[in-house]
């Protein structure tokens, strides 16, 4: 079994999530009292909050490079960033190790793909909604088509995001929110809706909505899971 390196606290709260769904699905694929091999480094997030907030991503893309650095040392076969908008630094991060990175929209666009999805609505915070690393991945790599919500409805997505989900408030009236935002785009077009913030699944799931939602913590703890598993035979 291969050693997932994880690279968390963008939030802690989201980062929980990850190390339950991979042990959880270790299990189920293993049985017995099978885990995860897994090296995490947790960072702290105001400090990457900061950087985010002034647009520092060079700073930002320092300190989660070092951070990265600590997990490949601690023996980890490749590295999973738990969180989508800091996927925006991940060519600092690539170029500070010699461990691959597994990315979170190349295990979304992969699912979708699955489910010949060919337009899809994207929620996340205002920076994976508005600039391009996420959006242009999924589009050239998985020839998605992204619809976002209106720029209000975007202020408000990142709002709840950052002021409750990330210090693990659910609160049903941003989660009636959300699910309008959803409506909405499906409404125009969106066969899908990705939940491109790894703490969403924590307002809403499944069976919340008939519109498919595609939760990226799941898909992307999921592919790290199968990556650590690869050629693996039990003894």
């Amino acid at each position: 079994m291969r050693t997932i390196g994880l690279l968390g606290g963008m939030s802690w709260e989201s980062t929980a999530s990850y190390y339950r769904l991979i042990n959880s699905l270790i299990k189920e694929k293993l049985g017995g009292l099978h885990s995860a091999r897994l090296v995490m480094v947790s960072v702290d997030f105001a400090s990457i909050a900061a950087c985010q907030q002034r647009g520092d991503w060079d700073e930002a893309g320092k300190l989660l490079a070092q951070a990265a650095q600590q997990i490949e040392a601690a023996g980890a076969d490749f590295l999973v960033i738990a969180t989508n908008t800091m996927h925006c630094v991940l060519p600092a991060i690539q170029q500070a190790i010699s461990i691959p990175v597994l990315h979170i929209a190349d295990a979304t666009g992969t699912e979708l793909q699955k489910h010949n999805i060919t337009s899809a609505g994207l929620l996340g915070t205002a920076f994976t909604m508005q600039q391009p690393f996420y959006k242009k991945r999924l589009e050239q790599t998985f020839g998605l088509s992204v619809l976002v919500p209106t720029e209000e409805d975007q202020k408000r997505v990142h709002r709840v995001i950052f002021e409750e989900l990330c210090v693990g408030k659910c609160v049903d009236e941003s989660k009636q929110t959300f699910l309008r935002v959803i409506e909405q785009l499906h409404r125009q077009g969106a066969q899908g809706i990705i939940l491109g913030c790894t703490e969403i699944g924590l307002l809403i799931s499944q069976h919340d909505t008939a519109i498919p939602l595609y939760d990226t913590a799941y898909l992307h703890a999921e592919a790290a899971v199968n990556l650590a598993l690869a050629g693996f035979a039990e003894a």
